[in-house]
């Protein structure tokens, strides 16, 4: 008499989770005891992906422009608490990953009424959200003013924009290599972090005083009024870029699954074309039995999940986001400096520093710029081939089928026409007005997603399941970003705010 397979079952139109037993620390990262070094070297690292792209248009762009033009009090305090709500909506996305080895975008067709419905949903809204590209064309306005030694007219936007495809072309070449393009991304993306953070951290200790430094630290922790006359889809998108895309980050919850985490080591993951091998990734995840042993594996699982993201992510957003914003502020108030805008964004801090402490600044700074808005477009376009490749290969039996569970032979083709479809899209508008548009679709997807995640993290084992503190999260991520996107939205249909300041 066959023997019944234990089952637990989450949500609908999915299969029932197979039970099975928490792989330790220890087991999946090959190392027979864990210290601190270990754990630092080896087992943190998927946020640094996270913080690699939120080093990017919020920090580098956006952020800027804001405080550049408004000022820090009544605008750095909400920063602090999107970074905060980010943060802890990142742990609850990854709590169902750890917890079974499904991926959000997979784990959101057991949400009522189920795959037919959320499937398409979550891809269209990743797309409006992720696909304009503005992170490869502002990357090709500094690369353009590197060359020629000044900003673009209108009439080379063709240029730059051409340049913007070339980079992605490049990104693409780059997920090739490696046992796991996972772990590619995070040495490129660990690497990238330090470059970038260790110039901007130099150049604004050394050019910014130090009580410009305490004014704007200060707006972190002081509740006040929003500037008078601030623009709110500017401000809309600063508070969806800060950390990374407020509503879309369960995106970078992939990489758990990838790293190993917890369930996620059963499942699998994506491997390099050059230097990994064939691994076959399971179309519906496994969860854990409740007992001892496993409640307190999942305990020490969930202890590195939120030391990644405390450490990792949340300070580095909030470094990321304030330090080039002081720089770049500083900068504008300096008598002669130029109007920051939309347009010229992308070599503002080049053009300020060269023309005020050495044209060698220019250049470094444009090489910075540059390398910054790359590495945000690179992982961006590889986040976007990743879900859809999840999402398609799990749902759909014939994609497992064909590439008899070699998720790669339908990986790398989907490369090709995101590269594609984005070197159009591209062309529709100004680069940095590109990417206003993205962040206030992140604020779009803070509605609709934690809402989802609190469904299904209600579901999961006992062991692991959401507590209170990470109800309150979602609901207040619900409010806080749509609250900026609905300011946004009255200001596209109707050419006014709901909300003034």
């Amino acid at each position: 008499m066959a023997v019944k397979k234990e089952t637990f079952q989450i949500g609908v139109s999915r299969p029932a989770l197979p039970l099975d037993d928490l792989p330790t620390p220890e087991e999946v990262f090959k190392i027979p005891q864990l210290g601190t070094k270990e754990i630092l070297a080896t087992v943190l690292g998927p946020s640094m992906i996270a913080l690699g792209v939120s080093i990017g248009s919020g920090e580098w762009l956006l952020g800027p422009l804001a405080f550049a033009k408004y000022g820090f009090m009544g605008i750095g305090w909400l920063i602090t608490i999107s970074a905060i709500l980010q943060t802890l909506y990142n742990l609850e996305c990854a709590r169902f990953t750890v917890a079974t080895g499904e991926v959000p975008t997979v784990a959101f067709s057991r949400v009522p009424p189920g795959k037919a419905f959320w499937v398409p949903a979550t891809l269209i809204m990743i797309y409006l959200g992720w696909i304009w590209g503005g992170w490869a064309s502002t990357a090709g306005q500094s690369i353009f003013a590197l060359v020629t030694g000044r900003q673009n007219t209108k009439e080379e936007l063709e240029i730059v924009r051409l340049i913007g495809i070339g980079l992605m072309f490049l990104s693409f070449v780059m997920y090739l290599f490696g046992e796991k393009v996972s772990n590619t991304l995070e040495k490129f993306n660990t690497f990238a972090v330090w470059f970038v953070l260790g110039f901007i951290v130099v150049a604004a200790i050394a050019v910014v005083p130090a009580s410009f430094w305490g004014k704007a630290l200060a707006s972190t922790v002081i509740p006040a009024a929003v500037p008078k006359g601030m623009d709110v889809s500017l401000l809309g998108a600063i508070i969806g870029y800060t950390g990374f895309g407020a509503g879309f980050n369960f995106m970078l919850i992939n990489y758990y699954r990838d790293k190993g985490y917890g369930m996620g080591h059963r499942v699998g993951f994506i491997s390099g074309l050059v230097g990994g091998e064939a691994k076959d990734v399971l179309i519906s995840g496994v969860t854990f039995r409740e007992t001892g042993r496993n409640v307190s594996l999942w305990k020490k699982w969930w202890r590195f999940l939120a030391m990644d993201q405390w450490i990792i992510f949340f300070i580095g957003a909030m470094l990321g986001m304030f330090i080039p914003a002081i720089l770049v502020a500083y900068l504008a108030q300096i008598p002669g400096a130029g109007v920051p805008d939309k347009a010229n964004m992308p070599i503002y801090a080049a053009t300020e520093l060269g023309r005020n402490y050495g044209g060698w600044l220019f250049t470094l700074t444009l090489v910075v710029g540059a390398f910054t808005l790359f590495k945000t477009q690179a992982t961006i376009l590889e986040m976007l081939i990743r879900n859809t490749t999840d999402s398609l290969y799990s749902m759909v039996p014939k994609f497992h089928e064909m590439t008899k569970g070699d998720a790669r032979k339908f990986y790398y083709p989907m490369a090709v026409v995101f590269v594609i479809v984005i070197g159009i899209i591209i062309h529709l508008a100004l680069p940095t007005q590109l990417l206003v548009i993205s962040a206030n679709m992140a604020n779009f997807a803070a509605i609709i997603f934690p809402l989802m995640m609190l469904y299904l993290n209600l579901k999961l084992p006992p062991a692991a399941r959401i507590k209170w503190w990470g109800i309150a999260a979602l609901l207040a991520m619900v409010l806080f970003y749509g609250f900026f996107f609905v300011n946004f939205l009255f200001v596209q249909f109707t050419g006014t705010p709901l909300v003034t300041f």
